[in-house]
């Protein structure tokens, strides 16, 4: 099938894939910075964005299988690539597969959960996503406020307060508006869980890096995630919640770049970056309304049901 893609930049050819919800503009934070040292393709995933949807089910098998006709179709294979999330996990099972991928870096992937972990994962996700959509009409308005920001994307972000409100808006109305997000969620919590790449079975460059706040897929997810891939290298991001590219945007891109290089690297010489700005002080008033909107967006959810 045809996915929509953006194509920028020159050098090494470099395949960006975003998460449940997301669309090509999740990389914008990074994307130029990127492009300035490689031929970068972001694309939509079936179902989101300009992409289609697919014939039949869309899970990850089938998200993986349309990625590799799409690399196959454009002679891409062995391309090097960045996922996040829900498409930092189908990098990791296309590097399992092998001959798909070239070196890989995955952000945070989802579909490590186990026990309690995965009821708290759907529902969480859901209810964000029921609500995101009720808040519609004035989520422009609470995305380019430092306090709606602060108020709605803590699940999200570790410091949604100093995020771009112009990329917030874009990634919340994809998350609105993904047809498929209900049957991915629900394929993501409680379908096949990710099969294991044996140690030694990749040889190209694999690294796994990880918000150390992430509150989507909780931290503690990571060591299941090397049980899996034993050839991955780990990588903490420092005040840092699901989305690396969102919250250490800088960081996220160095740690792209050198693994891409596919020379040795030293953690410390990647997180190089000033102490973290403080949270700014806000009007109580300002939160309490934003809260209440919160409040109110809950309530229509609660009467779209019945």
């Amino acid at each position: 099938m045809a996915l929509h893609y953006i194509r920028r930049g020159t050098g090494p050819a470099l395949l960006l894939v975003h998460g449940i919800g997301g669309s090509w503009r999740s990389w914008n934070t990074i994307f130029d910075t990127l492009a300035a040292e490689h031929d970068v393709i972001a694309v939509d995933l079936p179902g989101h964005g300009a992409s289609p949807r697919l014939p039949g089910e869309h899970t990850i098998g089938t998200l993986a299988d349309a990625l590799t006709a799409f690399l196959t179709e454009h002679d891409l294979l062995g391309i090097d690539a960045v996922g996040s999330s829900m498409g930092a996990r189908l990098v990791l099972e296309l590097a399992r597969r092998g001959g798909v991928l070239g070196a890989v870096v995955s952000l945070d992937p989802g579909g490590f959960w186990e026990g309690w972990e995965v009821p708290f994962f759907y529902h969480s996700v859901a209810v964000s996503q029921k609500l995101v959509g009720a808040l519609q009409p004035v989520m422009p308005a609470l995305m380019h406020s430092a306090v709606g920001r602060t108020v709605l994307l803590p699940q999200f972000s570790a410091r949604p307060w100093a995020l771009d409100g112009n990329q917030a808006q874009d990634e919340m109305y994809s998350f609105a508006h993904t047809p498929v997000f209900g049957e991915l969620l629900d394929t993501l919590a409680h379908g096949e869980v990710q099969q294991a790449a044996p140690a030694g079975s990749i040889a190209a460059p694999l690294v796994i890096g990880w918000g150390r706040h992430d509150r989507v897929c909780l931290p503690t997810q990571a060591r299941r995630a090397l049980a899996k891939f034993p050839d991955a290298r780990l990588y903490w991001f420092d005040h840092c919640g699901h989305f690396p590219q969102w919250d250490q945007p800088a960081e996220a891109a160095r740690l792209i770049l050198a693994t891409l290089c596919r020379q040795p690297f030293r953690d410390q010489d990647i997180a190089r970056k000033p102490a973290p700005q403080p949270r700014p002080a806000v009007p109580k008033a300002a939160i309490a309304a934003a809260l209440l909107l919160g409040i109110v967006g809950g309530w229509v959810l609660v009467k779209r049901g019945k």
